[in-house]
């Protein structure tokens, strides 16, 4: 029996029957809508709308409903239900009966039951991505802890620019990720709050305890306004965007480790457990976990697209359209959750060729900013610093050799403020030492930007067991 096929006469085209279900994807929110339908039950007992031993029947066919489904994954396959809503209500009243079964809805609509179970959806999603998201992060930080002093070129326009610790470069890295777990955290404050008792438009008509509620399902509060309650998906829709950045992050990571691991750069030896070969060519091994990280990327950038298309044009409350914004979610999210602990285990795994990353260090004059510095440590103005130090970097090219290379006669052409003391400055350990200030590259800086990023994956880890 359809939930709402009183008012019908004839009964739905068999076609458009079967097109517009959305049981086949929303059954992953199984678990969900038992928790919510176990805090509605609970409400209405309350109420007095349930006896007790209603109220024991209803919960024990709840439970039930769960376990089976645990147990067999052929339990969810139904040609007739229209939704998880549906399926939960035809097996309730298989199990316990229809003088009980069907009372369970009483004072409820769909409209609020999906809000509810996408609500807790989105939440658990996030709570699984923290947990993912410190361990990726620990795992940034330990190889950059091994990495102790070791150097490698930072790059800016694809071209060489400075020396930079290895340990600072992963860190960067560190940032990004860390950045995306706040906003996950920022979103999750702002879904925490319950539809239930909202009905379909306009508020429940029974007298349910809506706080009650809220609290049992762990929300901090009752939504403000049953119409803004059944067709708000701005979570869903700040959520996927979170997603996307993360994905985006991902995808440059990715990008820069395949570029790394190219013969012409040297710096990373893949993974074998993580890359593939080719049907024609023996030699070769690809990138393939990460090549697929930068097309997942654009994957997830085309479900939160798909989200604001879907939403952008809809009156309140309630619209079918909402049924579609559904699997958009489920593919950003299931796309994360698989990902991340593959990308973990290829942070694990890879090997830096840090001798490669230390010799390309010292060539490419990374160290002209530091020599310009030299000049303006010894007075002279920064623009002539850098002026004379580009005559030297074209002197040494015409002489196929690096700025340290140049006698301190050919220097004091340029400016006689050169001496002995200019040849220092130039090695890799000076280089990085000059960058002595909070976030730069010098090890001390390092070190302490290790030490602060444990404690910021410690706090997310404090904060998932403060949910669990």
């Amino acid at each position: 029996m359809k939930m709402w096929s009183g008012r019908f006469r004839q009964p739905l085209d068999p076609g458009f029957e079967h097109w517009q279900r959305s049981f086949d994807f929303d059954r992953r929110l199984l678990k969900h809508e038992l928790a919510a339908s176990r805090a509605y039950a609970a409400a209405l007992k309350a109420a007095g709308v349930l006896s007790s031993s209603e109220l024991i029947s209803i919960l024990q066919g709840l439970d039930q409903i769960g376990e089976k489904a645990s147990a067999s994954p052929e339990f969810l396959q139904d040609d007739e239900a229209e939704d998880i809503h549906h399926f939960v209500e035809k097996q309730l009243v298989k199990l316990i009966g229809g003088d009980s079964g069907y009372k369970l809805h009483s004072g409820r609509s769909r409209n609020e039951q999906i809000a509810t179970d996408l609500r807790l959806y989105v939440r658990a999603a996030i709570d699984h991505l923290h947990e993912q998201l410190a361990e990726f992060c620990g795992v940034f930080v330990e190889r950059a802890e091994q990495a102790g002093d070791a150097a490698m070129p930072a790059y800016t326009h694809l071209q060489r620019a400075e020396p930079v610790l290895v340990g600072h470069w992963l860190l960067a890295y560190v940032e990004m990720f860390l950045r995306d777990a706040e906003r996950l955290a920022d979103c999750r404050k702002r879904l925490n709050v319950g539809p239930l008792g909202s009905g379909a438009i306009a508020g429940t008509t029974l007298p349910l305890d809506r706080r009650l509620m809220s609290s049992e399902l762990g929300f901090d509060v009752p939504t403000a306004n049953s119409m803004d309650a059944t067709s708000d998906r701005d979570f869903v829709i700040e959520f996927v965007n979170a997603l996307t950045v993360l994905a985006l992050h991902l995808s440059r990571w990715a990008e820069e480790m395949i570029l790394f691991s190219t013969q012409e750069y040297g710096f990373v030896h893949l993974p074998e457990a993580y890359s593939t070969g080719s049907s024609a060519m023996p030699q070769k091994k690809n990138a393939d976990l990460l090549e697929l990280t930068r097309a997942k990327a654009g994957r997830v950038l085309g479900n939160a697209t798909a989200l604001m298309v879907t939403l952008k044009g809809l009156p309140l409350a309630y619209n079918k359209d909402f049924q579609d914004t559904q699997q958009p979610l489920f593919e950003a999210t299931e796309t994360l959750v698989s990902l991340l602990p593959l990308l973990t285990g290829w942070m694990k795994a890879v090997e830096f060729n840090r001798e490669r990353m230390q010799q390309a260090a010292q060539t490419g004059f990374m160290n002209a900013f530091a020599a310009a510095t030299y000049l303006v440590n010894r007075g002279v103005p920064f623009r002539l610093a850098h002026e004379q130090i580009g005559k030297a970097v074209s002197l040494a090219l015409g002489k196929n050799c690096e700025l340290q290379d140049l006698s301190l006669e050919e220097l004091r052409k340029l400016n006689p403020k050169f001496d002995q003391g200019f040849y220092s400055c130039l090695t890799v350990q000076s280089v990085l030492a000059i960058h002595d200030v909070p976030g730069g590259t010098a090890p001390a800086r390092v070190r302490q930007a290790i030490a602060d990023a444990k404690k910021k994956i410690s706090s997310i880890r404090e904060e998932i067991h403060a949910h669990a």
